[in-house]
């Protein structure tokens, strides 16, 4: 099935949810490359179903096309949320094979190949967000939050209306500063986690219930 007919099929199960009022949203996982955005779809599915999305690597743009797991039952006492894990390709504002030979030693054709389907994956992962219901927005709280990529993804998520929530990832590392990122956006939950040990994951599915599961009326 191409994407564009995924595109459509989506929209038509969209449709159906809104008419029979079924508490089921479609959650995608977004951020920049290597933040940990297939570890933490990975850690939810684990929780939840036993089951993973896809493979983790240290080399960026690992996750080039988006993989998703419908009716995944979240739970909060006695409050639950039925989602849909849309486990997206990293944002990137530049792609350059380069780097995946200098920085990874990565053969020139190789690299190449994962630019090229990386650059791809980025304008598959925007055009997945005609089909988001909100966002789990990964970022790296080891890092400065005030990134372009950072800005840019978290400015194009609140022009069209959808719910976010941050997991602020690798709070195991010792220079994790979670507090920075919840003064730079105060607008949206910032939930403190590591993806890797399942660190307050608990956190984030309580958020994830009380905010996605709220009825909105999107922007036309």
């Amino acid at each position: 099935m191409g994407i564009f007919e995924r595109f459509r099929e989506t929209r038509f199960a969209l449709w159906i949810q809104r008419i029979f009022g079924k508490r089921h949203a479609r959650i995608g996982i977004y951020g920049p490359p290597n933040v940990g955005k297939t570890t933490l779809a990975n850690r939810i599915l684990m929780d939840w179903t036993g089951e993973t999305i896809g493979t983790v690597s240290e080399i960026p743009h690992e996750t080039r096309r988006a993989k998703w797991k419908s009716n995944i039952k979240i739970e909060n006492g006695s409050s639950s949320l039925v989602i849909d894990i849309v486990d997206t390709p990293g944002i990137a504002t530049k792609v350059d094979y380069k780097e995946f030979i200098e920085q990874y030693g990565l053969d020139p054709e190789e690299a190449k190949r994962r630019a090229k389907e990386a650059t791809e994956g980025v304008i598959e992962a925007i055009r997945w967000l005609e089909s988001i219901d909100g966002v789990v927005l990964v970022m790296d709280s080891t890092e400065n939050p005030f990134t372009q990529v950072n800005v840019t993804i978290l400015g194009n998520l609140e022009a069209r209306n959808l719910p976010v929530v941050i997991a602020a990832n690798k709070i195991d590392l010792e220079k994790s500063s979670p507090a920075t990122l919840k003064s730079a956006f105060p607008q949206h939950p910032v939930v403190p986690i590591s993806a890797l040990t399942g660190y307050n994951l608990d956190n984030l599915y309580t958020t994830m219930v009380k905010h996605f599961g709220k009825k909105r009326r999107k922007k036309k």
